[in-house]
């Protein structure tokens, strides 16, 4: 079916020399002993893509990442194992990737439709589209050397998304672009997804991969560690980052409240989680717009020279809506010692969350952030909901505090209230 990619026994290496001699030497000598080491940057990765998935590959740098997708996309061969892609397949990958610098915008597009296996008819047919959606002007005639790199990628976008592939693959390229222009390049891939592109990209920006992935997948050093939901892949990948800093144990606790990953080494525990009200009662569903308390309860296991404690509120999907710690606030502990136990509280005055689901994760560490010898780190460790509060109706996952007003020569009645008498004689029903 158009749209599928299927991986068996994937495998890439590439041949380290000890000198050119001896590369020089193997060539000549193509039957003699191998003259190389291999340095293997994907091994044994067997997977399939149904058509219409959209997939995100996580990993930190030199995971292999980019290399699965040059050899998706062709433009590297695999050393074992092969891969099948079905459809028309658009590639962004490195920068400027099969654009010449001394070409003007318009040459590389023509060529670069080219390779993407367009006629030239179609190609000049495309162009309006094109240009518009570049939004470049008057740089489509000039060298692509005198492009900025948010130029480059603009065009590099506008040219592998101008006909509807089966397959849009992305590497990273697209996080350079400005803010505008990475809107308009989602708001795209959104519509792709919708109209069944299989979808495969690569990004370090958790939130998108969390909302438009279906699926994710985590690669460490050329293996496939995880391949699953994209808020589990992403959760254990957190854990891995914080790893490599220390030895860590990383595990996967049972399911329900507190059935998140955690890892750190343990130095400080976190051996309790709520949610409250201001007086203390605990919560597991606050309304919009209450008075909360965050309380987590730290118990050292070793002394410590710094501990730092903070929490983050996530949607279903993942996504940060909140989070801060005890040193952006004022509250760093110093010189702790074994065995000291402490409760901290976050007040916060107004829960400004839209109605659904939340979870809250927590961590204990030395500095800023959790990356920086981290003591325990637990997601999801308490869920919650947001129910409907005194505020009026809104959509969204937050709730900001809003009222109108409105100025003209007609009456305007409270809405939902029904007119009654002459305010109601003869006049159309109004549009929201």
């Amino acid at each position: 079916m158009n749209g599928s990619i299927s991986a068996s026994g994937l495998g890439k290496a590439y041949k380290r020399y000890a000198s050119p001699w001896n590369r020089l030497a193997e060539w000549l000598s193509p039957v003699d002993r191998a003259r190389h080491e291999k340095t293997w940057v994907l091994r044994e990765l067997d997977f399939d893509i149904e058509p219409g998935e959209t997939v995100g590959v996580v990993g930190v740098n030199g995971a292999g990442k980019s290399t699965l997708l040059k050899i998706i996309a062709g433009t590297t061969t695999p050393t074992t194992g092969n891969v099948r892609v079905d459809g028309r397949i658009a590639a962004i990958l490195e920068l400027g990737l099969g654009f010449h610098p001394d070409f003007t915008g318009l040459q590389n597009v023509l060529v670069a439709g080219q390779l993407l296996g367009l006629s030239d008819a179609e190609i000049r047919a495309l162009l309006p589209e094109i240009e518009e959606f570049a939004e470049i002007g008057t740089y489509m005639g000039e060298p692509l050397r005198t492009y900025s790199t948010g130029m480059q990628v603009r065009l590099a976008f506008s040219v592998a998304t101008a006909l509807r592939p089966d397959v849009l693959i992305v590497d990273e390229a697209l996080s350079v672009g400005d803010a505008y222009f990475q809107f308009k390049s989602f708001d795209r891939i959104r519509q792709f997804r919708a109209a069944g592109t299989t979808l495969l990209f690569v990004s370090h920006n958790e939130s998108v991969i969390k909302s438009i992935c279906d699926r994710a997948m985590l690669l460490d050093g050329g293996l496939l560690l995880r391949d699953g939901t994209p808020h589990d892949v992403l959760d254990y990948y957190n854990a891995t980052i914080a790893r490599r800093e220390a030895e860590y144990e990383i595990r996967s606790a049972g399911s329900g409240e507190g059935g998140g990953t955690r890892s750190g080494n343990r130095k400080a525990e976190v051996t309790s989680v709520d949610l409250a009200s201001p007086v203390g009662e605990s919560l597991r569903a606050a309304r919009v717009g209450e008075a909360v308390v965050v309380r987590v309860v730290v118990h050292a296991r070793a002394p410590l020279g710094l501990l730092t404690v903070g929490f983050i509120i996530r949607d279903v999907l993942g996504n940060a809506m909140f989070g801060t710690n005890s040193t952006h606030l004022g509250k760093q502990l110093r010189d702790v010692r074994d065995d000291d136990e402490f409760a901290v509280e976050f007040a916060i005055r107004n829960l400004d969350l839209g109605t659904g689901s939340y979870t809250i994760s927590v961590a204990a560490h030395a500095d800023v952030t959790h990356l920086s010898g981290n003591y325990d780190w637990w997601d999801n460790a308490l869920a919650f909901q947001v129910v409907p509060g005194n505020r009026p109706h809104s959509i969204g996952v937050v709730s900001l505090d809003c009222a109108c007003t409105v100025s003209g020569s007609r009456n305007v009645l409270p809405s939902g209230l029904p007119m009654s008498g002459s305010a109601a004689a003869g006049r159309a029903p109004s549009r929201p």
